[in-house]
């Protein structure tokens, strides 16, 4: 249960930062608000597949650059996870698209903070 809520909690943060920075995020390939909503949840689907594998065999290669930076490499690694999972979704006709580096930090800024204010916020969701 606390991996579908954390997937609920990684869609809506994707979803306010495509709205938040418009410019630069998109999500693509849906006609109609339901598809879209659709295409979030498989979005956040393989964000959180993405931050289970994938994550922490980066951080443990980087710990040296979470020393160095005081953990602010951490903001880093997030838009790494957002720009594979945009990468992975790119080969299908839908998914999120990102324009470029900085737009992914500033997406993972906001997905980062969206996500742990509602994983205070929700309890067994921190589990």
């Amino acid at each position: 249960m606390s991996f579908v809520l954390r997937v609920i909690i990684n869609g809506f943060a994707i979803w306010l930062a495509t709205v938040l920075l418009s410019d630069g995020l998109q999500i693509v390939g849906a006609d109609s608000t339901s598809e879209k909503v659709l295409i979030i949840g498989f979005i956040a689907l393989i964000f959180g597949i993405v931050n289970a594998v994938v994550k922490p065999i980066v951080q443990i290669l980087s710990i040296p650059l979470y020393i160095l930076t005081l953990g602010l490499f951490t903001l880093v690694v997030n838009a790494l996870m957002l720009l594979l999972t945009a990468w992975i979704t790119g080969f299908t006709d839908w998914g999120l698209e990102i324009e470029g580096f900085w737009w992914a930090v500033g997406g993972a800024l906001i997905i980062s903070i969206v996500s742990f204010a509602l994983s205070i916020l929700l309890p067994g969701s921190r589990k």
